[in-house]
Parts: structure tokens; sequence; C-alpha cells
């Protein structure tokens, strides 16, 4: 028998062969673990997108608020605008609100009976 059969060491080459190959394997598992925990921090992390999706619909609430708000001060304005220019608005308001009426004016109540039908 030749001696490289009966030689208890592998050759050099494919010593070389297989550390690289053993190698490569490792990397591309190490890259496939890192890449999954950047796709994991991205998706669910702080600052990941569900929650970009949270606050922009944290962001659309506020805003429907706002618009609301704007236009609930817009009719507030506008009857403080009223308020000041008329005394006719003034005139109302007491009317409706306080149950006032002018000096020169009589004030009638109406009191009705219970209807028949809630006998």
């Amino acid at each position: 028998m030749s001696e490289a059969a009966t030689s208890p060491y592998r050759h050099p080459a494919r010593a070389s062969r297989f550390t690289l190959h053993h190698m490569t394997k490792v990397l591309l598992i190490l890259l496939a673990v890192v890449l999954v925990l950047l796709q994991y921090r991205f998706w669910f992390g702080d600052g990941g997108l569900t929650e970009l999706w949270q606050l922009q619909r944290t962001i659309e609430q506020q805003q429907q608020e706002i618009a609301a708000l704007k236009e609930r001060n817009q009719a507030l304005e506008a009857e403080v605008v009223n308020l000041r220019e008329g005394l006719d608005a003034i005139e109302e308001r007491a009317r409706s609100d306080l149950g006032m009426i002018k000096d020169d004016e009589t004030f009638y109540q109406a009191i009705t009976g219970p209807r028949q039908d809630e006998q």
C-alpha cells in the first residue's frame, strides 16, 4: 500500500475546504439570525412599524377632535360677535334661557289638564 492511503492525516487541501465550507455555513446561519432579529425589531420593537401605525391612528383621532373643537370655537365666536353687536340676541337669550319679559309685556302661562288618553 502506498503511504498516502495508510496515512492517518488528511490531505491539507481537503482540510481547508472542509473548514471553509463549515465556516461559510456558520456565517450564513449567523447572518440569517441577525437578519431575523433586525426584522423583529423593525416590525415589533421600539420605533417599529406597529408603533408607527399606532401613532398614526392617534394623530388621526386628534385631528378629528381638533376639527370638532375648531367648529365649536367658530360657533362660539359667532355668538360672541352677535352678542356684542346686537341687542336682539341678548334679548332673545334673556327670554329663552332666563324666562325674562319686558316691563310693558304681560306673561301668560297656559296650564293644561291631563289628556284623556293619560287618565
